[in-house]
C-alpha cells in the first residue's frame, strides 16, 4: 500500500508542475507591435452592398406598381378580365372581341337580342375537319365572292326544313316553288334543258328565242304548245320546219289562213274574165312542196301558172 501510495502522489506533482508551466506560457505579456483585424465590410464595398440593396427595393416598388396597375387597366375580377367572363356555361365575351390566334371553341352563338358578327379586314374562312385533321368543308367570305367547298352544299327553308337549293358534283337540284330570273339578259343554258313544264308569269308573254341558232324542241311523246289566252307565234329569219317522222301533223282551227303566198297567172279565151275581178284562188303545190295561190276558174289552173314552180 505505501508504494501504491507513492506513485499515486507522484503523479499528482507531475500534473500540477504541468498545469504550471502550461499557465505561465499563457500569461506571457504580448508584443506591443501585434495587427488587430477588424470583423466585417467596410469602405467601397459597404457602399455597394446598400446600393445594390436599395436597387432591388425600388425594383420591387415598381414591379409591385406595374403590376396592380394592369390588374386594374385589364379589369381582372374574380370572374374574369376585361369583356371576358366565365360561367358556368362556358366563356362569355361582351363588345368587340379580336383574337390574333386559332381559336378552338365547340359552339359560338350571340346573345337573344342581338346578331352574330364576324368581321376581319382580308376574308372570314370557316373550316371543318375529321377526327384525322383533314379538311372536309370549307366556307371563305371575301371581298369579291362567297366561296363554299364541300361534298354536297344545301338551302333549306327554315319553316319545314325542306330542301330550296343543293349542289354537288352530280347535279343542282333547285326545290322552291318558284324560280326567278330578274336580268335583262334572261337565264343562259350551255347545253340542253329538260322540263316537263314551261310557262309566263300571269299577264306576260313567253317567248323561246336563239338569235344566231335554231331553236330545236324534241319529246319522245310530243311537244304541246298552247296559248289559252292569247296567240302563239312562231317567227324565223330563213326557214321553220314542222317534221312528224312517222304520223301527221293536224292542223285544227276555225280559221287557216297562209298569208304571203305568191300567186300564179294565167290568159284566158272569155274576153270578160279579164274584166272581171277574181275572188277565189286555187290552192296549189310545187313538186318540192312549196305552195302558191292561182286564180280559180272552171277546171284547174294550176297547170297554166305553172311558171312559180319553174323559179322555185
Amino acid at each position: 500500500m505505501d508504494r501504491s501510495t507513492n506513485l499515486d502522489i507522484e503523479e499528482l506533482k507531475m500534473t500540477r508542475e504541468q498545469y504550471l508551466l502550461a499557465t505561465q506560457q499563457n500569461n506571457l505579456p504580448r508584443a506591443e507591435n501585434a495587427q488587430l483585424y477588424p470583423v466585417g465590410i467596410y469602405g467601397w464595398r459597404k457602399r455597394c452592398l446598400y446600393f445594390f440593396v436599395l436597387l432591388l427595393l425600388v425594383t420591387m416598388i415598381v414591379n409591385l406598381a406595374m403590376t396592380i396597375w394592369i390588374l386594374k387597366v385589364m379589369n381582372f375580377t374574380v370572374d374574369g378580365m376585361g369583356n371576358l367572363r366565365v360561367t358556368k356555361k362556358g366563356i362569355r365575351l361582351e363588345g368587340i372581341s379580336e383574337f390574333l390566334l386559332p381559336l378552338y371553341v365547340k359552339e359560338i352563338h350571340s346573345r337573344k337580342d342581338s346578331p352574330l358578327v364576324l368581321q376581319s379586314d382580308r376574308n372570314v374562312t370557316v373550316n371543318a375537319r375529321n377526327h384525322m385533321g383533314q379538311l372536309t368543308g370549307q366556307l371563305t367570305v371575301g371581298a369579291d365572292a362567297v366561296e363554299a367547298q364541300c361534298k354536297r352544299f344545301e338551302v333549306r327553308a327554315s319553316e319545314d326544313g325542306r330542301v330550296l337549293f343543293s349542289a354537288d358534283e352530280d347535279e343542282i337540284t333547285i326545290g322552291a316553288e318558284k324560280l326567278k330570273v330578274t336580268g335583262t339578259e334572261g337565264a343562259v343554258f350551255g347545253h340542253s334543258v329538260e322540263t316537263p313544264h314551261i310557262r309566263a308569269e300571269p299577264s306576260q308573254d313567253l317567248r323561246l328565242e336563239s338569235p344566231t341558232r335554231s331553236l330545236i324542241m324534241e319529246a319522245p311523246r310530243g311537244v304541246q304548245v298552247s296559248a289559252v289566252a292569247g296567240d302563239f307565234k312562231a317567227a324565223c329569219r330563213k326557214e321553220l320546219h314542222l317534221q312528224s317522222t312517222e304520223g301527221e301533223i293536224f292542223l285544227n282551227a276555225d280559221t287557216i289562213r297562209l298569208g304571203n303566198l305568191p300567186t300564179g297567172s294565167f290568159s284566158s279565151s272569155s274576153p270578160s274574165s279579164s274584166h272581171s275581178r277574181q275572188t277565189v284562188y286555187e290552192l296549189c303545190v310545187c313538186p318540192n312542196g312549196k305552195l302558191y295561190l292561182s286564180p280559180a276558174g272552171v277546171g284547174s289552173t294550176c297547170q297554166s301558172s305553172s311558171n312559180v314552180c319553174l323559179w322555185s
